[in-house]
């Protein structure tokens, strides 16, 4: 009985370190990195840094941001895709993600499959602007002056293949107008074309926007999401949104900007971070940080970030054929 109970005592300590070399360490066991696919001081950058403030307290954990611009995204979605799945390695996607399936003949990771979407951090506004001096007081005006002389109205866009782009090829399809657009190389380059008179109107994110229709530069119109900005100014008219007219109904167009990590993360640490994000995200104080750069606070389930995706991928892919852009 004795030699039996050594030999089961014997046993079960061989068994410990077996045991602790199964288990998984606790999430997060290091410092947190999210690449975002764009430079510094834009508005995916400003909204990174701010959730990643947060998140960083909460955590116990520096979080912190690797700046890796170029190539639409596509580095910076390469480095994520294959890095280590543990959850301390995170992709701040974006339209551009979504964009990217349709505009690329090819890429070195799936959209898809290779990213295990986290939360959406939240939604910015793509607006419409005319020049102050221009005859078109209102988004009714500009559209029927479109339909009333094709060909005649010349709408500025960012680079072929951006969101702002897409978004204004989808507003002329749509809007059934017969309309140029016009593709400038960054925002400076499209406001000074509007302001010179060489295009009547721009599509661009509203965000950068803000300081020339402050200073009465450029009249905003409206905007393409779903609903209208919520910091108006208040001795200014509502914005518009482009849905409110007529046979626009189903029109709704946003930028976004979301978290995910590698494919093969584990739930539960994919989990836990969906439901940091949420928490940073519901905090009134970081409501009204990102209201500040225009952006609306939205936080989602991974499931829901993943149709999200799903429905962005297949829109733009739609439009970039129907314009006929060549896949790059």
């Amino acid at each position: 009985m004795f030699n039996r109970r050594l030999c089961l005592q014997a046993l079960a300590m061989g068994a410990l370190p077996m045991a602790g070399a199964n288990a998984q360490p606790s999430f997060p066991s290091k410092p947190l990195r999210i690449v975002v696919p764009f430079g510094a001081g834009g508005v995916a950058d400003l909204t990174a840094r701010a959730v990643a403030q947060k998140l960083s307290e909460n955590l116990g954990q520096a979080v912190v941001i690797d700046n890796r611009p170029g190539a639409g995204g596509i580095v910076a979605g390469e480095l994520v895709a294959k890095a280590e799945p543990d959850g301390h390695t995170l992709l701040l996607m974006s339209n551009g993600t979504a964009v990217s399936a349709g505009l690329f003949k090819s890429l070195p990771f799936n959209p898809r499959t290779d990213f295990a979407p986290v939360s959406m951090l939240g939604l910015f506004d793509i607006a419409i602007v005319v020049p102050e001096s221009s005859p078109h007081k209102s988004l009714a005006n500009l559209l029927s002056f479109g339909r009333a002389n094709p060909g005649l109205l010349n709408i500025g866009t960012i680079n072929i293949g951006s969101t702002q782009h897409l978004a204004a090829e989808l507003f002329r399809t749509q809007a059934n107008l017969i309309a140029q657009i016009i593709p400038y190389n960054g925002t400076p380059a499209v406001i000074n074309a509007l302001r010179g008179g060489q295009v009547d109107a721009v599509v661009e994110i509203l965000g950068p926007l803000r300081p020339q229709i402050d200073a009465k530069a450029v009249r905003l119109l409206g905007v393409m999401g779903a609903t209208r900005p919520k910091n108006q100014p208040k001795d200014q008219p509502p914005v518009p949104v482009v849905r409110e007219l007529p046979g626009l109904s189903n029109f709704d167009v946003s930028s976004w900007n979301a978290l995910a990590a590698p494919g093969k993360t584990p739930k539960a640490v994919v989990d836990r971070l969906s439901a940091e994000v949420a928490k940073v995200l519901a905090a009134p104080d970081m409501v009204q940080r990102l209201a500040g750069f225009n952006v609306e606070a939205k936080a989602s389930t991974p499931a829901q970030l993943a149709q999200w995706l799903d429905a962005d991928i297949k829109r733009w892919t739609e439009v970039i054929q129907k314009a006929g852009i060549p896949q790059q």
